[in-house]
């Protein structure tokens, strides 16, 4: 096959689309490939579903501690910028257990009659109106305002928000930062989350947040942050900031561009839109969770191995890095019949997005699914159909999988 390591590490590539096509080869003939980087010491790619799997699951040998992402980070770096999901076993167990209580299911399940008032709010903002940017006025209000009420944040505050949220986990498109990591000198801010001066001004902002939850707590998830576990420990103040950061992050862009990604769907596959309203719980939960796999917005994840381990033939080395590619493993022929159509009553679909099988499942998949049912089904309430009335803009990432703006035309009911 031709060489592949500039298409799958570029950024530019997931522009025009994902390159399944490579992911497709790689698989066949290449599953554990070395891949070279421009900027980098080149990494193991993972891209059989089993691979993938199995390196989730062995966090003894393939360590989260030493970065998620593809960059080099040095020990004083990855301390900096340490969040849960840059630890492993006993040290994430511990942290999760204290971040995790209102994102359990049954605190999640108690969010439902607020996720609908707010999609209702969110559509009927709209005001009948019938050509609109999906992504800009559906998609991203949403998560947007559930994630104001669970930290408890002014709605004056949210769309400022979100932009700096935006600005971190879109620190590889121009339209998003003027900081782009490929284009732009970051070293400066090598110690902040995505390596973005950003991260200050999200910084000062849970300082202030946190500061004033300690003088008179609130019901929402930033003062449960602040109180002690059952040993009575507390979460240090840089923990809590690198903490709220990924939540405006993370807590907003990828349940975005998955909401986008289904509306998608709705606009593309022929009938599927029309039969949502006669769906039960457990064909709706079907629905999402294709969606869910067929969008694979958080495309990689990375590991480093600990120890030498040999995987199909290929030497691993101890300190190697080996990214997990999720956008090739939800696509896995042997895994999946017929991966690449969508099929809204596939069964078993136990897809790996959100991080799934694994101890560091996503802390909020549980909210990002209610949020996608209870808008689909509120949007199958209001409209009777959704087309696409130009080819939607892709986010330019390696990292996340989404569309920027997706102009729709709906029929109101």
């Amino acid at each position: 096959m031709t060489d592949f390591s500039d298409i799958i590490t570029s950024h530019d590539t997931y522009v025009k689309n994902v390159p399944h096509d490579v992911f497709r080869d790689l698989r066949a003939n290449q599953p554990v490939a070395w891949t070279t980087e421009t900027e980098g010491r080149g990494f193991w790619s993972l891209t059989k579903y089993d691979d993938i799997l199995f390196a989730s699951r062995h966090s003894e040998v393939f360590s989260s501690r030493m970065g998620i992402r593809m960059e080099d980070m040095d020990a004083e770096e990855t301390e900096a910028r340490r969040t849960m999901m840059e630890m492993d076993s006993s040290e994430h167990t511990k942290l999760r257990r204290i971040v995790a209580r209102p994102f359990t299911p049954r605190a999640v399940a108690s969010y439902e009659e607020a996720v609908r008032d707010l999609a209702r709010d969110v559509l009927l903002s709209l005001d009948g109106e019938s050509e609109f940017d999906f992504v800009k006025l559906i998609a991203r209000e949403l998560p947007m305002r559930m994630l104001g009420r669970l930290l408890g944040l002014p709605d004056d505050d949210l769309d400022w928000l979100v932009s700096r949220g935006d600005a971190l986990i879109g620190n590889s498109d121009p339209d998003f930062t003027d900081y782009v990591v490929d284009q732009t000198d970051t070293s400066e801010y090598r110690l902040l989350p995505f390596r973005s001066p950003v991260a200050i001004e999200l910084f000062e902002y849970a300082q202030i947040a946190l500061d004033q939850r300690r003088l008179s707590p609130t019901p929402d998830v930033l003062s449960a942050l602040l109180e002690p576990n059952a040993e009575g420990e507390t979460l240090d103040d840089l923990t809590l900031k690198n903490f709220f950061a990924l939540m405006v992050a993370a807590g907003n862009d990828t349940t975005r561009y998955t909401m986008a990604a289904g509306a998608r769907v709705f606009a593309e596959v022929p009938g599927l839109f029309s039969s949502l309203p006669a769906m039960d719980a457990p064909a709706m939960k079907s629905l999402v969770d294709e969606v869910l796999r067929w969008s694979s917005t958080t495309m990689h994840f990375r590991r480093t191995a600990v120890e030498d381990i040999e995987l199909r033939g290929q030497h691993i080395a101890k300190g190697d890095k080996v990214v997990l590619w999720y956008i090739s493993g939800n696509f896995d022929e042997e895994h999946f019949a017929d991966p690449y159509t969508f099929n809204a009553q596939r069964s078993p679909n136990d897809h790996i997005s959100f991080g799934l099988h694994s101890a560091h499942l996503c802390l909020g998949a549980h909210l990002a699914r209610l949020e996608l049912r209870v808008m689909f089904e509120e949007m199958a309430k209001v409209w009777s159909s959704i087309e696409l009335t130009k080819e939607p803009e892709r986010f330019r990432s390696n990292f996340i999988s989404g569309m920027k703006t997706m102009p729709v035309r709906v029929t109101w009911r």
